[in-house]
């Protein structure tokens, strides 16, 4: 697992912390989206379709650090749209660092080279490049040519700066897996800090309706990627969220482990519904019909396997069961024992 001992530290007395004082929901990741508007039209993408005056809208950056400060996780996550768009995200980042948050800058890096002077190297910020596999993949998957070269020569200029930068992969239903493996073993000879991977949920707003994944077959094309891992492959993100995706582990959904604010406001019930907003963090909290949602509960969360929905669920495995905790140790320690 490739998340630095820091951060480890961080989210561990984090989360004991709220255990401790009785918190039954709690986030662990702060959803932030500044702004819609993207400079690529990915097929599978369902958070761009909206008319140009949302698509214009911003959010500011006393907004976003108050946000941060209301919602209190440890780790806060830039999504898009295209953040690097926004022309106050390099101050938006400053802020959230200042407030020794760990943040994840999420870019598709067309515009990254050129924007590193904005950045200092820190350990509270990384870049999270979407590369959605090897060169033919990923360009195939964003929908125009080149995209795949220009985000590894950003992604070496990052490096070569010093700062942290990792991968996220979103995997649909036509992903070959050696080619996924082979891209693994790509990623980490550039020298990326780790990898995170996830299924792609099923937009209804999204152009490409074909090639989401159903929950069996997320099962078996993960299980296909996933065992035999390789020595050399890190994941930046829990060890038994992993086991979930190939039907090692089962879970249900926390919505409420990764918030999400937009320029529309608190977004209920999650990152991936839009269901309603809230004008505040504890209106979120406290108004949300929490119940209402999971793959047995609702059939908009029948397949969905995201991260953002399950990874909260795999960290409370880990601090609030002997076998979740003994898992994520030996897996820790020993990750090709998968």
């Amino acid at each position: 697992m490739a998340v630095p001992v820091s951060q480890m530290v961080t989210v561990t007395k984090y989360v004991l912390t709220q255990r401790l004082k009785g918190v039954k929901r709690y986030p662990l990741v702060l959803m932030l989206e500044p702004l819609f508007r993207c400079n690529l039209a990915c097929a599978g993408c369902g958070k761009i379709q909206y008319p140009d005056h949302v698509l214009d809208k911003r959010l500011t950056p006393e907004q976003c650090w108050a946000a941060a400060e209301e919602c209190g996780a440890p780790i806060v996550s830039i999504p898009g749209g295209e953040p690097l768009i926004h022309p106050e995200i390099a101050k938006i980042v400053e802020g959230l660092v200042a407030q020794q948050r760990y943040v994840y800058l999420c870019t598709n890096a067309i515009l990254l080279e050129r924007k590193l002077d904005e950045y200092k190297p820190s350990k509270f910020l990384t870049f999270s490049v979407h590369m959605d596999g090897l060169r033919d993949e990923h360009d195939l998957a964003v929908c125009r040519d080149g995209v795949y070269d220009v985000a590894i020569k950003a992604i070496k200029a990052a490096l070569k700066r010093g700062h942290r930068v990792t991968t996220n992969t979103t995997l649909f239903d036509d992903a070959n897996p050696e080619r996924v493996r082979k891209f693994f073993d790509e990623m980490m000879a550039l020298g990326v800090e780790g990898m995170m991977i996830s299924p792609g949920y099923s937009y209804q707003k999204a152009p490409d309706q074909q090639h989401f994944l159903k929950r069996e077959r997320t099962r078996e094309l993960f299980t296909r990627i996933l065992s035999r891992p390789k020595a050399g492959w890190q994941f930046n993100q829990s060890p038994l969220f992993l086991d979930f995706l190939m039907g090692r582990r089962e879970y249900e959904c926390t919505p409420w482990g990764n918030p999400t604010y937009n320029v529309f406001g608190w977004q209920k019930p999650c990152y991936l519904l839009q269901e309603g907003y809230a004008k505040t963090f504890r209106e979120l909290m406290e108004t949300t019909a929490w119940d209402q949602y999971g793959s047995a509960k609702n059939e908009k969360c029948a397949d969905c396997m995201v991260h953002c929905g399950y990874e909260a669920s795999a960290v409370q495995d880990t601090f609030g069961t002997v076998s979740g905790f003994s898992r994520t140790v030996k897996l820790t320690l020993l990750p090709t024992s998968r």
